[in-house]
């Protein structure tokens, strides 16, 4: 994974509920994989709609993040709905001041409780600073965010991608960038993790962009934490 030492200017669009980030160089990265890429050309011309968005709140995207480990997207939702409903605005006092059996009840399960409520102690007390993110190297901010219960390098990378919107990102623990380029590229064989990331060795410096694309060629609805 390539370091990015500072995070791209991000423009505004209005998205959802409101305002969020998209990353101003995915027409270039588009322009780059077409060319580069057969798969990604007919790909992006069969997506075009959308792009990476970013919800600019970092405690969000790692909460979306956690609940989405080792489920479906669509189950992932359907828990994410119903934290909503139970925290109103997902603030890190929110999760602590809900409790653990409110939030077994919305869906999580025992050991993601723990996890959720471990990660918003770290933003309520301090010993996260998020501002720092922004000038520090993927894999600086991923040694620390592997520190928290319950986040592994699966989830850091999702934080690079969703939350900093840093290009260069594979995250080859993912089971749908893995299955996406079994189905796009080797028509449905298994592939190994080295089979992918030579693959994926064409998609360099947007390897983020690229891991969007084969998402959405297994589901037709964007990605999102």
């Amino acid at each position: 994974m390539s370091a990015v030492r500072s995070s791209p200017t991000l423009a505004r669009a209005a998205h959802g509920r409101g305002a969020v980030c998209t990353p101003p160089y995915w027409a270039d990265a588009c322009a780059h994989l077409g060319a580069r890429d057969r798969v990604m050309a007919r790909l992006i011309a069969q997506y075009p709609d959308g792009c990476l968005v970013s919800r600019g709140d970092p405690f969000l995207t790692l909460m979306r993040s956690v609940v989405g480990q080792q489920i479906s997207v669509k189950a992932a939702q359907a828990v994410w709905d119903r934290l909503e409903g139970l925290l109103g605005v997902c603030t890190p006092h929110a999760v602590l001041a809900c409790g653990p059996e409110a939030l077994r009840a919305a869906g999580l399960s025992a050991r993601k409780v723990e996890y959720v409520t471990d990660l918003a102690r770290h933003f309520a007390d301090g010993r996260l600073d998020p501002t720092a993110w922004h000038a520090m190297e993927d894999e600086a901010i991923i040694r620390e965010l592997v520190a928290i219960r319950g986040i592994g390098r699966w989830t850091a990378e999702m934080f690079l991608i969703f939350h900093l919107m840093r290009p260069d990102v594979l995250p080859l623990d993912d089971v749908g960038l893995i299955r996406g380029i079994s189905v796009s590229y080797f028509s449905g064989e298994p592939v190994s993790r080295s089979e992918a990331r030579e693959v994926a060795s064409a998609w360099a410096p947007y390897r983020s962009v690229a891991t969007w694309y084969i998402w959405r060629s297994l589901d037709p609805l964007p990605v999102a934490y």
